[in-house]
């Protein structure tokens, strides 16, 4: 049996089906023999890290997809911050932000530029314009992370439980930033929601000043005056990856987010570049991971390539990544398969549609499993309406993990207690009995 898994996981991989492609999905109408060869090889089954429908952030069904419950997330801004290498207390709340422009509407602010390209210098100059500001035994940081996006710290006795200013439209007003309801700490939401709105206020106002806006009017160009915020977060008790699945685990992508969320769930993380071969990316990062499987029993090698592609509302600009990552799977295929220590899996975290105003949609996506063991159904194909025939059916959550183990021969009977915390692997560390002399 497989001593390890290596899951390649290709970003926004499932769509919604399209005329133009004759009612497909981008999957279904790309050439992807690499992928269905995979399919031919293994198990086959459907993926959704929560509800069928519900959108998933990328963030969020990384997270189930580890094993790990939505009752347990900290909220992206933590990820990030952690990814960019900022050093968070407990009681600190990171806040996802960017830079917008916005026009007064009486005593609104309406977006009319939402993240625009931003030249660097430019960018640098309007974060350290507004760097640093304290109110109400409140201090907040902000930390540039390129082109026109950033994290905020907030500093004091404060919650995450705050909505977004970020309306993620042009045309739309700013959102005023209140508490929730279920709130788990009122008074410190309270606090945080307040803090947060005299400091967007404070930068609004230099920003709105600031030279480098004003030559951008004079260029005809909308001014970059407003820090729209989302996704606070704040850090949580959370049990490491080794210590819930029993598994030493390395994360290789591209973005903060990905190896923030390594960081905070104790995985070793190999940051990589994104260059404009999206094939031959992956074929890269494979080839670290087949040099690593010796030293790591489960590796996460990720690209975000088709969810971009679905974001240009373009199926076939996302057809033509799918396909190129296809040939750049083929490079590494054959020793990848021939290796039989090592489980495969291929799948995604969630739909990205290429033709609809959601950023992502609540459509599972497929998955593949090849190895040693594992069992072969009659699927052929790679894509999200063939492997809905697969011998897995759907699979939700932690299911997932569950089924790494399974196949990795790691996973516990239910119902020893070999511990004193149960797991659902075999414990690496049991106390042995030892006889007492009178």
């Amino acid at each position: 049996m497989p001593a390890r898994c290596l899951v390649i996981l290709l970003d926004g991989l499932g769509d919604r089906s399209f005329p133009g492609l004759g009612n497909q999905t981008p999957l279904q109408a790309a050439r992807t023999p690499n992928l269905d060869d995979l399919a031919a090889k293994g198990i086959n089954g459907l993926f959704h890290g929560g509800r069928p429908g519900q959108a998933l952030s990328s963030e969020n069904a990384h997270f189930t997809l580890f094993g790990y419950c939505q009752t347990e997330f900290p909220g992206r801004g933590v990820f990030e911050a952690l990814g960019a290498g900022i050093n968070l207390e407990p009681e600190d709340v990171a806040v996802l932000t960017h830079l917008d422009g916005v026009v007064r509407d009486g005593d609104r602010l309406i977006v009319n530029a939402h993240r625009p390209r931003i030249e660097p210098n430019q960018a640098a100059d309007l974060f350290g314009a507004v760097a640093e500001f304290e109110t109400d035994e409140v201090s907040v940081d902000l930390h540039p992370c390129g082109g026109p996006d950033g994290i905020i710290v907030l500093r004091g006795e404060l919650s995450p439980d705050v909505t977004d200013t970020d309306p993620s439209e042009v045309g739309q007003a700013i959102i005023e930033p209140e508490v929730f309801r279920n709130a788990a700490h009122p008074r410190r939401a309270r606090r945080t929601a307040a803090a947060l709105k005299r400091y967007l206020t404070w930068a609004h106002r230099i920003l709105d000043e600031h030279p480098v806006n004003e030559d951008r009017r004079r260029q005809g160009l909308p001014a970059l005056n407003f820090l729209s915020t989302h996704r606070a977060g704040q850090l949580r008790p959370v049990t490491p990856f080794l210590e819930r699945w029993g598994l030493r685990a390395l994360t290789i992508s591209s973005g903060l987010v990905y190896e923030g969320l390594g960081r905070y769930l104790g995985m070793d993380t190999w940051a990589v570049t994104d260059g404009p071969d999206p094939g031959r990316d992956l074929a890269q990062r494979i080839g670290l991971a087949a040099d690593r499987l010796k030293d790591y029993d489960f590796i996460h090698v990720h690209t975000k390539a088709p969810d971009q592609a679905a974001h240009t509302k373009d199926p076939r600009t996302k057809l033509a990544v799918i396909e190129e990552l296809d040939q750049g799977l083929g490079r590494v295929l054959p020793d990848l398969l021939a290796d039989p220590e090592t489980l495969v899996v291929v799948t995604s975290d969630h739909s990205t549609p290429s033709g609809s105003d959601l950023i992502h949609s609540g459509e599972p996506v497929p998955l593949a499993m090849v190895g040693q063991g594992v069992r072969v159904d009659q699927v052929n194909r790679f894509d999200e309406i063939s492997a809905a025939a697969g011998a897995l059916g759907l699979l939700r959550g932690d299911e997932f993990m569950l089924l790494v183990l399974n196949h990795l021969d790691r996973a516990q009977l239910v119902g020893l207690r070999q511990a004193p915390q149960p797991t659902p692997h075999r414990p690496r560390k049991r106390r042995p009995f030892r006889i007492e002399e009178s």
